[in-house]
C-alpha cells in the first residue's frame, strides 16, 4: 500500500500545479496511521473463538463504543462526499435525513429491550422467531443485496472520488501499463480495510470509532469554519449571511408542493420511512447495539449516538453550501467542482492550511475505513449466521469466523463491480442511496413495525407482502437504470418548469418522445421516488393487515417476540436499566430536532 500511495504522490508532484499535501500534512497522516494501528493490534490481544466474539464483539462493549461506532459507521461516504454535494446542488432539501436522531432513540428505548431479550445476532434471525424462515431468507438476501447495492459500492466510489480530486491524477503506472486510478483506490481501500476487519472483527471496529469519531467531527469543523470566514472576510456571522444569501431559497427545509424534486408531503413522510427501516432494523446500524453488554451500555450508546447524529448538517453539508456560495463570490479563487459529489474534498485542497488539509484528510479517510469496516462485517455475519449455519449446524466458531472471512471477500468485488453502474446513473451520491433505500426500505419498516406492534401478524402474511415489496422495489430500481439519461434530461425539464423557465406546453413537448419510447416504464418511473416509497409502504402494510386476518392466528408463543411479551422479571429488568437522567439526556436531542425544523422551517 506504501508503494502505491508514493507512487501516486509522484504523479500529483509531476501532473498539479501545486501539491495539495506539504511535509507537515503527511506527518499528521502518518501519525493518525501510527495511532490506528495501534489501536487496531491493542483491541486484537483477545482471539476471536466464535461467531459471538468474531460478530458481536464478544457482547462486551460499553456505551462509549456503541454510540461512536454508530456515528462512525453512519457518517461514511455518503456524508464525506453525498451530503457535502447534496448541500452545493439542493442547499438544506436532504437535511431531513440527518435530522433522525429521534429514531436513534427509539431503537434505544422501544427496541433494545426486545433485541437484548432475544439474543439474536442478526435481524432476520428476529424474523424467523417471529415469523418463519422464509422471512429470514428474503431480508437477509435483500440485506445483502443492499449492503452491495449502497453501501459498498458507495464508499467505494465516495473513496475513488476523494482521492482524485485530492490528488489530481487519473492514472498510475503499474509495472509499465497506465492503471485507472479508479481501480487502484478501489482496490487498495477494500484491501487495507479488509485486512484489520477480516482479522480483528467487531471489536476491533468498536474500538477504531471511538479514535475515529472525534477525530472525524472536529477535523470536519475545521472546514466549516475556515469557509464561513473566508466568506464573510474574517468574520463568521458575514459568511453565514453571504451563504444564505447564495443558497436563497435552498436555505429552508420545507418546500412547496409543485417542487418536483423536494415537495415536503414526499419529503417528511418519506425520509421518515427510511428512517425507520434504516436505525430500528438495519443490520448495519443494530449490529451495534447488539454487541452492548446490557441495556443500559447499549440504550445509552443510542442516546450518545442521537447527540452525534445532530453534527452531519453542520459539518458536511453547510460546507457543501458554503462551497456553492464560493463559486457565486467574485475573486474568491475557489474554483467549481468538477461535479458536486467533488465539493467537500474540493474545499480541502483549496482553502485550508496546510496541517490542517493533513487533519481533514485524516478525517476523511476515518469516514471511509469506519464506513467500509462496518459494512463488510454486517455482510459477514448475515451469511454466516442465516444461512451457512443453518446448512452447517454443527460447524465451529473457528470455521464461522473463516467463512464470515470468505463472504466479506465475495462481497467486497460485487461491490466494486456495481461502483461502475453508481458511476453512469448521473445522480448525486447520497440522492442515489435514498433513491435505492426508498425502494428497498418500506416492506422491511412494515415488517419489523407490524411484527413487533400488532400481535395478530402471521406467518403467511409477512412472507407474501415482504416478497411484493421487494419485487416493486426492484423493479424500480431496474426502472431507473433502465432510464438513464433520459431520466436526467426529465429531471432537468422539470427544473426548468418549476423555475419559470419553459412553459409547460414545452415541458410536454419535451418530454414526448420520452414518453412514447418508454411507455408504461416511463409511467412508473416517473412516480416521484418518495412517493412511490410511501405508495409501496401502504401497499406493503395492507397486505400485511389483510392477509393476516384472512389467516389462522399465530402460535400463542410467538407473542414473546413481540413488544407484549416480556414477562414481568424482563420488564423490571428493562426499567432498572435506565433512570431520570437517561430520559433527561434523550428530551434534549429530541428538542433540538425541533428548533432546527423551526429555524431553517
Amino acid at each position: 500500500m506504501n508503494e502505491i500511495t508514493n507512487a501516486v504522490a509522484t504523479s500529483v508532484a509531476a501532473v498539479a500545479k501545486e501539491p495539495v499535501f506539504n511535509g507537515l500534512d503527511w506527518a499528521v497522516i502518518a501519525l493518525f496511521a501510527v495511532g490506528m494501528v495501534a489501536v487496531v493490534l491493542f483491541s486484537m490481544r483477545k482471539k476471536n473463538e466464535s461467531g459471538k466474539d468474531y460478530f458481536l464483539s464478544g457482547r462486551d462493549a460499553n456505551w462509549l463504543q456503541i454510540g461512536s461506532s454508530i456515528f462512525s459507521s453512519n457518517i461514511g461516504s455518503e456524508h464525506l462526499v453525498g451530503l457535502a454535494g447534496a448541500g452545493f446542488i439542493t442547499g438544506m432539501a436532504m437535511a431531513h435525513w440527518e435530522m433522525h436522531a429521534y429514531w436513534i432513540l427509539i431503537l434505544g428505548w422501544a427496541f433494545v429491550p426486545l433485541y437484548d431479550r432475544m439474543k439474536v445476532f442478526t435481524m432476520p434471525e428476529f424474523l424467523e422467531l417471529r415469523f418463519s424462515r422464509g422471512s429470514r431468507n428474503v431480508l437477509s438476501l435483500l440485506t445483502i443485496t443492499s449492503l452491495v447495492l449502497t453501501k459498498i459500492a458507495a464508499t467505494i466510489y465516495a473513496g475513488d472520488v476523494v482521492i482524485r480530486t485530492l490528488l489530481g491524477v487519473e492514472s498510475v503506472s503499474i509495472f509499465g501499463h497506465d492503471v485507472d486510478i479508479f481501480w487502484v483506490i478501489a482496490l487498495g481501500l477494500a484491501f487495507t480495510t479488509g485486512v484489520y476487519t477480516v482479522f480483528g472483527g467487531m471489536r476491533v471496529i468498536m474500538y477504531t470509532a471511538v479514535l475515529q469519531a472525534p477525530v472525524l467531527i472536529f477535523g470536519s469543523l475545521f472546514i466549516l469554519y475556515i469557509g464561513l470566514e473566508k466568506l464573510g472576510h474574517g468574520s463568521l456571522i458575514e459568511g453565514w449571511n453571504a451563504t444564505k444569501a447564495a443558497v436563497g431559497p435552498n436555505i429552508h427545509l420545507i418546500r412547496s408542493l409543485k417542487d418536483p424534486e423536494w415537495p415536503w408531503l414526499a419529503v417528511l413522510p418519506g425520509s421518515a420511512i427510511i428512517g425507520f427501516w434504516y436505525w430500528c432494523t438495519d443490520q448495519y446500524i443494530v449490529q451495534r447495539v447488539l454487541a452492548g453488554k446490557n441495556q443500559q451500555e447499549s440504550r445509552r450508546g443510542t442516546i450518545l449516538a442521537g447527540y452525534f447524529k445532530l453534527t452531519p448538517v453542520f459539518i458536511f453539508l453547510l460546507p457543501g453550501m458554503v462551497a456553492f456560495a464560493l463559486t457565486q463570490t467574485p475573486g474568491s479563487g475557489f474554483t467549481t467542482p468538477a461535479s458536486g459529489d467533488a465539493a467537500y474534498t474540493s474545499l480541502v485542497a483549496e482553502i485550508l492550511p496546510h496541517g490542517v488539509k493533513g487533519i481533514v484528510a485524516c478525517g476523511m479517510i476515518v469516514a471511509l475505513m469506519a464506513s467500509l469496516a462496518s459494512k463488510f462485517n454486517a455482510s459477514a455475519t448475515l451469511f454466516t449466521m442465516d444461512f451457512y449455519r443453518e446448512w452447517y449446524p454443527n460447524a465451529s466458531g473457528k470455521t464461522e469466523v473463516f467463512v464470515g472471512r470468505v463472504a466479506t471477500a465475495v462481497i467486497v468485488f460485487a461491490g466494486i463491480c456495481w461502483v461502475l453502474v453508481i458511476k453512469g446513473m448521473h445522480l448525486s451520491l447520497y440522492v442515489y442511496l435514498q433513491n435505492v433505500q426508498a425502494y428497498l426500505s418500506p416492506a422491511i419498516a412494515v415488517l419489523f413495525g407490524v411484527g413487533v406492534f400488532w400481535k395478530r401478524a402471521t406467518a403467511p402474511a409477512a412472507l407474501w407482502a415482504f416478497s411484493v415489496g421487494v419485487f416493486f422495489g426492484f423493479a424500480r430500481l431496474i426502472a431507473d437504470i433502465i432510464m438513464g439519461d433520459a431520466g436526467k434530461v426529465v429531471g432537468t425539464l422539470k427544473g426548468q418548469l418549476y423555475h419559470g423557465a419553459i412553459t409547460a406546453d414545452q415541458y410536454a413537448a419535451g418530454i414526448a418522445p420520452i414518453a412514447a419510447k418508454y411507455g408504461l416504464l416511463f409511467t412508473f418511473w416517473n412516480i416521484h421516488w418518495l412517493y412511490f416509497c410511501q405508495a409501496l409502504f401502504l401497499l406493503t402494510l395492507v397486505l400485511m393487515v389483510v392477509i393476516s386476518l384472512m389467516t389462522a392466528p399465530p402460535d400463542p408463543k410467538t407473542i414473546k417476540y413481540t413488544w407484549y411479551g416480556a414477562t414481568p422479571a424482563e420488564k423490571a429488568a428493562t426499567r432498572a436499566s435506565w433512570g431520570v437522567w437517561d430520559v433527561a439526556f434523550s428530551l434534549v436531542v429530541v428538542a433540538c430536532v425541533v428548533i432546527f425544523y423551526i429555524k431553517f422551517f
